[in-house]
């Protein structure tokens, strides 16, 4: 049987959930000795002393119906009163009620031990003085009232030890806490640093606590040093390549320049452009996730300085809505990185579409920049793929709206993936063409 609907009510984190452990089994405990003491103990100890009870009520029932006459059995209870520890009255006034408390939880079982044990008894009240037993008995001189301590029939303070009990197990789980928090300290800075570098941040982190956890950091500084690495060299050598072949383009487009204009040169002319276009798509790649440091940007700032340039580029770009964003409202990322990410989309956007719209939208958790357009849009089954290197969805976009390497949309996964966040691609309820949403977390 699996309890799926349990896990709603259980704590996500794992401070949490290691509190839980803690606890858990203590209450249990608890709950378990408490129970025993009560059934299991106390009731016994009650039954036995009020056992004991009714064997000298009935001896000094016996006794003063033994007596001869009134005068002789009050000097039977007079001898006995004080050899038993009694207050003896005879005659006495009946009172026909039997009562107790209603937290008298031994109350009860005294009332009861009584009537079975002892045919003579009229009533008990256990409620007119809780420190002692009123019992009324019926005798052949009427009814005699007998008084004793409670203790005699009841242990004293029964409830001590489960307040023994419940007082170890708080300071005991106290300074369990304070040690499983020493010892959980570790992993949240470890979730702390791995967080951060999924985000695109570096920062200081130590391996430290238990040998796992240890194991566990040195293993995640280890991936971080091998990522990073992979990442310089991958840039070291595309800025190289890129060095190399802009190189015989330079000289390419000199020696056209030298020639006698014609169609043969225009043509040759707008393909040296299209390749330095394409070398710098490829630089755009690898530069997304690399050699910029975040830092605490104005959103709202940053998105009306892409539109202000795209209109002076002739693009028909405009900011449609903004939503949640407060002035002087500051969000961490990189904003060089950002801005790439946000103009591949616009020029996409302006290339499939004719034109953009742009909507920021500011929640608690991240900010959402959504780039929508007109255009025949990105099917479903397709989306997926679009954002992968050098895809080329033709069939879906117009190919005679232009001409690319196929990065632009995967630049801008990769950006939002350095900043922790993501990037979907769906449908334009407005314009009925592609929506694609820059989301980063805050």
């Amino acid at each position: 049987m699996k309890f799926t609907w349990l896990k709603r009510y259980l704590p996500r984190s794992l401070n949490g959930r290691a509190t839980l452990i803690l606890l858990l089994p203590v209450v249990v405990v608890q709950i378990v000795v408490s129970i025993v003491f009560v059934q299991r103990l106390y009731e016994d100890v009650t039954r036995q002393m009020t056992g004991n009870i009714s064997i000298e009520l009935r001896f000094l029932l016996t006794d003063i119906n033994a007596a001869p006459d009134l005068e002789g059995a009050e000097s039977v209870v007079a001898e006995l009163s004080r050899a038993l520890d009694f207050a003896v009255l005879l005659p006495a006034a009946s009172e026909p009620i039997t009562r107790r408390g209603y937290v008298d939880l031994s109350g009860r079982l005294i009332i009861s031990t009584l009537e079975n044990n002892f045919p003579g008894l009229i009533h008990v009240d256990l409620q007119e003085d809780p420190r002692r037993v009123h019992v009324w008995l019926d005798t052949d001189y009427g009814p005699a009232k007998v008084i004793f301590h409670r203790n005699r029939v009841s242990a004293r303070n029964p409830h001590q030890l489960i307040v023994l009990t419940l007082s170890a197990s708080i300071v005991l789980s106290i300074i369990a806490y304070l040690f499983l928090r020493n010892q959980l300290r570790p992993i949240r800075r470890l979730a702390r640093a791995s967080t951060a570098f999924g985000k695109g941040q570096s920062i200081k982190y130590h391996p430290s606590g238990a040998l796992e956890v240890r194991a566990a950091g040195t293993a995640f500084l280890n991936m971080r040093a091998r990522i990073e690495r992979h990442l310089e060299q991958r840039t070291l050598m595309l800025s190289g390549v890129s060095h190399d072949l802009r190189s015989p383009l330079t000289r390419f487009k000199l020696g056209l320049s030298m020639l006698d204009p014609n169609e043969d040169v225009k043509a040759l002319e707008h393909d040296v452009d299209e390749m330095e276009s394409l070398l710098d798509a490829f630089l755009d790649f690898v530069r997304a996730d690399a050699g910029e440091e975040a830092c605490d940007t104005d959103p709202l700032a940053l998105i009306n300085d892409i539109v202000t340039d795209a209109r002076r580029a002739g693009m028909d770009v405009k900011l449609f809505k903004v939503e949640g964003v407060s002035s002087g409202l500051t969000v961490r990322l990189r904003p060089v990185a950002v801005r790439r990410a946000i103009e591949n989309l616009v020029r996409n956007a302006v290339r499939y579409g004719g034109r953009a719209e742009i909507r920021v939208v500011a929640t608690e958790r991240a900010f959402q920049f959504c780039v929508e357009d007109p255009g025949p849009g990105i099917p479903p089954v397709h989306r997926e793929e679009a954002l992968k290197p050098f895809a080329r969805l033709d069939p879906a976009r117009n190919q005679n709206k232009g001409s690319g390497v196929g990065l632009g949309l995967s630049i801008a996964f990769d950006i939002a993936r350095a900043h922790g966040g993501n990037l979907r691609l769906g449908e334009s309820e407005r314009l009925g063409g592609l929506q694609a949403d820059l989301v980063i977390p805050r």
